[in-house]
């Protein structure tokens, strides 16, 4: 059996979101359990149009030992599940997960909340970096605020302060793979086109990781757009920017 071009799912990433499936055109793709599969290696035709719709980066092409992609097999297998009625979602608590990793956009409140209350500046979800596709489109041309995950615990003034006009994502040096965040900083600065840098850090020595990876993700991908780092310490107050 020759090798060929064909997707390749890890389990371990795999949210269960489902963004891939409709767009794999010949329906290679199905949930099972709460995970992504891959249903016959010959419905595969192996061009990755899946790839850019994964939140997690649980799917990647690979070459191995498979049967050719047959055409002929996967259309009418096609027709077929567009003919069946939807599945019904999971219940809460099945094995799965989190169907809120769906990238989602919206318009942050304009007005003041009643009696002057705080109101949400968030404008699109999800937040984590892990989460956000490079090709988001509330990335496209946004002031970017990469923050520690600290820093909306410790800010009180967070939304209004430093959130409002930014597209947000959260990551944490200590706790998450550095390496994973390095690299997907560079590819949100190699295909996104933001025009502004901001990170937001706590004071404390494992967070300095942080905007250090950013200005070298950028360096590295050409990105020069206009950079700065804001320190938040513990007590909540901005200490320099």
């Amino acid at each position: 059996m020759p090798k060929r071009k064909i997707i390749e799912i890890d389990e371990a990433l795999c949210n269960g979101c489902g963004q891939c499936l409709p767009n794999c055109a010949e329906g290679a793709l199905d949930l099972v359990n709460g995970k992504a599969k891959l249903v016959k290696d010959i419905y595969c035709d192996g061009l990755g149009a899946c790839l850019g719709h994964c939140p997690t980066g649980a799917l990647q092409i690979i070459e191995r030992d498979a049967p050719d992609f047959d055409e002929h097999a996967a259309m009418p297998f096609v027709r077929q599940k567009e003919a069946q009625p939807p599945k019904p979602p999971l219940p809460l608590g099945s094995p799965r997960g989190c169907p809120g990793s769906a990238l989602r956009q919206f318009t942050p409140a304009a007005q003041p909340g009643p009696a002057g209350a705080s109101v949400s500046q968030l404008g699109h979800w999800p937040i984590k970096l892990k989460l956000v596709p490079p090709t988001a489109p509330f990335l496209k041309n946004a002031d970017l605020l990469i923050a520690a995950d600290c820093v909306p615990g410790a800010m009180p003034d967070f939304h209004a302060g430093l959130l409002a006009g930014h597209a947000l994502v959260l990551a944490c040096p200590k706790f998450g793979d550095v390496e994973e965040i390095y690299e997907k900083l560079k590819e949100i600065f190699q295909h996104s086109g933001v025009r502004s840098v901001t990170v937001a850090d706590m004071e404390v020595p494992c967070c300095s990781a942080l905007p250090a990876m950013a200005r070298q993700a950028m360096s590295e991908t050409g990105c020069t757009v206009p950079f700065e780092e804001i320190v938040i310490g513990l007590s909540g107050a901005v200490l320099r920017r």
